[in-house]
């Protein structure tokens, strides 16, 4: 059986509540998962594949996440691979869920570093109650308040990765194709 990590950064609770409706996807179609966040993860040795997922502010990938995806690559360069699925939330507004923000520079070359495709993008989330800081308070009082999250969409992501990973476990070598 795959074991997969599923880690995230989130400064507010959307992009983690994304990670856990990966790490449940994941789950259900019968993988063992570890849902950890991004600061705590000391190690993925032991880890097959590993999805990893990041708020975006200001168009840049929370710390936490940046420091992860460098130690996927070290690892990888110290000839220690694992599979590297990404994602990223943040695009809101009426009709802004479904709209693809570009990987910031460092977390695009480290993807292609790493052999996985660019990050997935997801709709994010931002509430007046769970708003921190200047920026994200003003954003939660305006007509950007709201869940945009898809987690149909979250979910059929996590599907099509538990395909990949077990189609690879048993020999086939397929790719399904990532969207946003």
């Amino acid at each position: 059986m795959s074991r997969t990590l599923v880690a995230y950064a989130s400064r507010m609770g959307g992009t983690e509540g994304i990670a856990q409706a990966v790490a449940d996807g994941l789950r259900r179609e019968g993988l063992d998962v570890d849902l950890i966040p991004a600061a705590d993860v000391q190690e993925v040795a032991g880890y097959d594949a590993v999805v990893l997922g990041s708020a975006l502010y200001t168009g840049r990938w929370l710390r936490p996440a940046r420091v992860l995806l460098e130690n996927l690559a070290a690892n990888r360069r110290r000839g220690h691979p694992v599979r590297v699925w990404l994602f990223h939330s943040g695009p809101l507004g009426p009709g802004q869920a479904h709209t693809t923000a570009p990987a910031p520079g460092k977390v695009a070359a480290y993807a292609i570093a790493l052999g996985a495709d660019q990050p997935t993008t997801f709709g994010g989330r931002i509430e007046p109650a769970t708003a921190k800081g200047f920026l994200a308070g003003s954003m939660a009082k305006g007509d950007l308040a709201g869940d945009y999250r898809d987690f149909p969409q979250i979910t059929d992501w996590a599907r099509r990765i538990a395909v990949e990973l077990t189609a690879s476990t048993t020999g086939a070598t397929s790719r399904p194709q990532q969207t946003g």
